[in-house]
């Protein structure tokens, strides 16, 4: 599964659709002077504005801004306090605990109503790849990490599995109303908004949603006070609508530049660059090289009938990182020939001045014609029929042992 992460603004206008209740907010994408005091406007003065800066991580509030020390989420008092929280985010760099020491560009900031709160909960839906079916997760914890409150307090936290064919029934919805300790006036509120959001879920092809916290406001309501969402990438042709959401910036300009390739392709921190067919054997080369010490730099896979052009582009991204010492090539000949992709191999090295080493594992198809090939080719690579020893060659090959 592909997921393809909105922010919360976005995510509230899903909530909203499904007539799940949302602070009223504003997303603010500019700098300019006019654009903010336009949206400011749009509230009460003297009241209560929260700030939050959008970017694809957790942890907000919590971050700080490497600028100015500043938290990813402000509470201002009023329009002018909101203004100058504004200045400490846009155009700025926020680190969370999800985003590294780098941190994160902030470009847009989303203003919403602040809300008197009596109670906080958790409540998501996600996909259950165990038992195969969506499940829901609620906590009377909200606010929290529900990862640390599932290793600290476990019985705090209650998962109902969704039959597909059935749906988020009533009595279950109910039986999260009871373990949240709602009163019996919130049911029917309760239960709505649950089927509401379970209805959300699958109409839109999620693999996440998630209201952390899902709060009871001082009138007695329920009321989600910040939302995270994940979509199915695989599921967009049915969602033309939501393409639009996906938000370059938040990605890596490699994985951006491979998905135009048709490409898969996702960066890590380590220094060994995997180049392999299939995701199942990209996940088993990682492991390998994990397992003996080494640490890979990317996840790639190339498909199973790739062409010259696709091995060439694959190439190009890899070196883009300047922590890649050595490639690894692990490759399952059957559709992608083992000979067609040798080829690729020398042509892709030869007009990039490929200069660091490279251990190719290949087997299947034309496995021995390849091999010529390779021999043949005068670059400065290895191969190696196992993967264990064409592993432990590509680490030593990339420590400089």
């Amino acid at each position: 599964m592909i997921r393809m992460n909105i922010h919360e603004y976005q995510a509230k206008l899903l909530l909203k659709k499904f007539q799940i209740p949302t602070p009223r907010g504003i997303c603010i994408a500019s700098c300019q002077p006019d654009v903010i005091e336009n949206a400011l406007n749009a509230f009460e003065q003297g009241k209560m504005i929260v700030v939050k800066a959008q970017i694809h991580a957790g942890g907000r509030g919590q971050g700080h801004f490497i600028e100015n020390g500043c938290k990813g989420v402000q509470c201002a008092k009023n329009r002018q306090e909101a203004r100058e929280s504004i200045d400490t985010m846009l155009d700025r760099t926020l680190v969370t605990r999800q985003t590294g020491p780098k941190g994160k560009h902030v470009r847009k900031v989303y203003l919403t109503e602040g809300i008197r709160v009596r109670r906080e909960f958790y409540v998501s839906i996600m996909v259950d790849c165990e038992h195969h079916c969506p499940v829901l997760i609620a906590s009377a914890e909200g606010g929290t990490e529900i990862e640390v409150l599932a290793q600290t307090d476990p019985e705090k936290i209650l998962k109902i599995l969704i039959d597909p064919l059935m749906g988020l029934t009533d009595f279950q919805a109910r039986r999260v109303a009871f373990f949240l300790q709602l009163s019996s006036e919130m049911l029917p509120e309760c239960v709505q908004l649950l089927k509401n959001l379970y209805r959300l879920f699958m109409q839109v092809d999620a693999l996440l949603v998630e209201m952390n916290p899902l709060v009871l406001n001082e009138d007695g309501h329920l009321m989600a006070l910040d939302a995270k969402i994940q979509l199915d990438d695989n599921a967009l042709f049915r969602h033309k609508d939501y393409e639009q959401w996906t938000d370059a910036h938040e990605k890596d300009p490699r994985e951006v530049e491979a998905a135009k390739s048709k490409l898969n392709y996702v960066a890590l921190d380590g220094d060994i660059a995997c180049l392999v067919n299939g995701a199942g054997l990209a996940m088993a080369t990682m492991d390998m090289i994990q397992h003996f010490g080494g640490k890979p730099a990317n996840f790639l896979d190339v498909g199973g009938s790739a062409s010259a052009e696709q091995i060439q582009k694959a190439f190009k991204i890899i070196l883009k990182d300047p922590c890649v010492k050595g490639i690894f090539i692990n490759v399952f000949g059957g559709i992608l020939k083992c000979d067609l992709l040798a080829e690729a191999i020398v042509t892709a090295a030869q007009s990039i001045a490929l200069n660091l080493p490279m251990v190719v594992r290949l087997k299947g198809t034309n496995v021995e014609r390849a091999h010529q090939i390779l021999q043949q080719s005068a670059l400065p690579l290895v191969t190696s029929d196992t993967l264990e020893a064409a592993t432990k060659e590509i680490i030593r090959r990339a420590q400089g042992m």
